[in-house]
C-alpha cells in the first residue's frame, strides 16, 4: 500500500489539516494518509503544546468517519526531538509491506535541505508537496522525487485557533464540531 505521511503537532488539528489530508488521499495515488502526531518538533519550541495523547485523540475523533485517514503514535516512543528520517526508518521497519511518501507544504520545501538526512528522504521516500501561502522558491522543485499536488491554498493557523480560545472567541468552522466540543469540555488552551 502507498501511504502518505502527514507530520505535525496538530495543536489542535483543524480543517486545513483535514482538507489537505483528504485531498492527498482522494486525488493522488496514495491509498491512505497517516497523521504522524509529533510529540516535539525540532524546529518549534511551543509552550502551549497540548499533551500528545490529547492531540492524537483529537485527530482520531476528527477523522473517525474517513477510512482513508489514520493516525500513528510511532514518535511517542522515540527519542525527542524526533527527526523525520528516523521516523520514516522506524515505520519502514515496522511496516515493510508499505511504501511511504512524505507530505509537506510548499513553505517547507525551501527549508527542506536543513532537515536531517534530507537527501535520503528524497531518495528513498519522496515528497508530495501541497501549496502554501508565501512559499519561497526552492531548487528542489525540479527534483524527480518531488511531486506537486493541486490542493486548496489554505492559511489556517493553529496559533490563531489557540489565541481565539484564550480570548473566548468562537472556533466554529475552524475545527470539526467534535474537536470544538472536546476543547470546550476539557478546557484545552485556556
Amino acid at each position: 500500500m502507498k501511504i502518505g505521511l502527514f507530520f505535525g503537532s496538530f495543536n489542535p488539528v483543524h480543517i486545513g489539516h483535514l482538507i489537505i489530508a483528504n485531498t492527498m488521499a482522494t486525488t493522488t495515488d496514495l491509498e491512505q494518509v497517516w497523521f504522524v502526531v509529533s510529540p516535539q518538533n525540532p524546529f518549534k519550541k511551543n509552550k502551549s503544546l497540548l499533551h500528545e495523547f490529547d492531540r492524537i485523540d483529537l485527530v482520531e475523533r476528527a477523522i473517525a468517519d474517513n477510512a482513508k485517514l489514520k493516525t500513528t503514535d510511532i514518535e511517542f516512543s522515540m527519542p525527542r526531538p524526533s527527526y523525520t528520517i528516523d521516523t520514516l526508518i522506524r515505520l519502514q521497519e515496522k511496516y515493510p509491506q508499505h511504501q511511504f511518501k512524505l507530505i509537506i507544504g510548499g513553505d517547507n520545501l525551501a527549508q527542506f535541505p536543513n532537515w536531517k538526512n534530507y537527501e535520503k528522504i528524497l531518495e528513498f521516500y519522496g515528497l508530495y508537496v501541497y501549496p502554501r501561502p508565501n512559499s519561497a522558491p526552492s531548487p528542489l522543485e525540479q527534483h524527480p522525487n518531488v511531486k506537486f499536488i493541486q490542493a486548496p491554498l489554505l492559511d489556517i493557523s493553529a496559533t490563531f485557533i489557540r489565541d481565539s480560545i484564550k480570548q473566548n472567541r468562537s472556533i466554529r468552522y475552524l475545527v470539526p464540531d467534535v474537536v470544538e466540543e472536546i476543547i470546550e469540555r476539557k478546557k484545552f488552551y485556556i
